[in-house]
């Protein structure tokens, strides 16, 4: 089993934990993710590796709390063992070669950007964060992006904090200022990776995404995690996550990533309704 050793509330609805798994943090890359099970009777999530320490033996998941098993991993504390902590899975980022990169994060997306950003900046890439949010009280991360960005713009939908707007807006006046990237790497809401997609087609910079649909097993075998990119099925966990951006059909994902909202929503409740019972 998998000790919790840190608990951390980034804000109302994002949780950093660091789980003990030593061989998952032996081998733990940036853009991997792995697939866990509160107890051994909970359904099988894929969170991505926000972070790793081998030396420590750690790897590092920030989860939004938005269905039944994300509640019932909030409700554990340091202490407590996860049932089940399988990875790396999945494709890690391809970093080689890069010399000047735009990492462009979104809501709680940017948890994913971060490691990317950072590993960019280990092997003496130019990093160029932009890292958006609805709000203010919403942001997460913000000191370490600046520790690993030679450019950091943070946006809010309001207004609240950094510069009002989307980060395509900034995203778009960076490049018309100038600034040339042999890569732009954009991890947020499907919606977002769409537009920014759609930005960087207009001037030919090549595009890389990170998909997050729906997954059971995690290892190719199911299939529920498939994916048109460039007219061919593909399957986010072993072909990704990360396809290119201008290749993937955003409009078929989306589709597919609200087919059990319903349900969701209506385990979120019961479990919600659970906890409350309990107290």
């Amino acid at each position: 089993m998998y000790k919790i050793v840190r608990k951390k509330a980034l804000n109302p609805t994002v949780t950093l934990m660091d789980i003990e798994a030593p061989a998952v943090a032996k081998k733990a890359e940036p853009g991997q993710f792995i697939i866990l099970r509160t107890d051994e009777n909970g359904e099988r999530i894929p969170l991505t590796v926000a972070d790793y320490d081998r030396e420590k033996g750690t790897v590092t998941i920030i989860f939004q709390i938005v269905g039944a098993t994300t509640e019932k991993l909030n409700h554990m504390n340091e202490g407590d063992y996860l049932q089940d902590f399988a990875g790396p899975l999945g494709r890690a980022t391809h970093t080689e070669g890069l010399k000047k990169v735009a990492v462009v994060g979104g809501g709680v997306g940017c948890a994913i950007a971060y490691p990317v950003a950072k590993k960019l900046h280990s092997v003496g890439c130019e990093v160029h964060s932009i890292v958006g949010f609805r709000s203010k009280d919403l942001v997460i991360l913000e000191d370490e992006f600046r520790a690993c960005s030679d450019k950091l713009c943070m946006m809010t939908d309001d207004g609240s904090y950094g510069t009002k707007g989307l980060v395509t807006n900034a995203l778009k006046e960076l490049i018309d200022s100038g600034e040339q990237y042999d890569e732009v790497i954009a991890i947020g809401p499907l919606i977002m990776m769409k537009f920014v997609a759609a930005t960087t087609k207009e001037y030919g910079i090549k595009t890389v995404v990170s998909m997050n649909p729906i997954m059971i097993d995690g290892t190719g075998m199911c299939g529920g995690c498939r994916l048109t990119v460039g007219g061919e099925t593909k399957f986010a966990c072993v072909d990704g996550p990360e396809f290119d951006g201008h290749l993937v059909d955003f409009d078929e994902a989306m589709g597919r990533s609200t087919m059990y909202k319903p349900f969701e929503r209506k385990k979120h409740e019961e479990t919600c309704n659970l906890f409350k019972e309990v107290k």
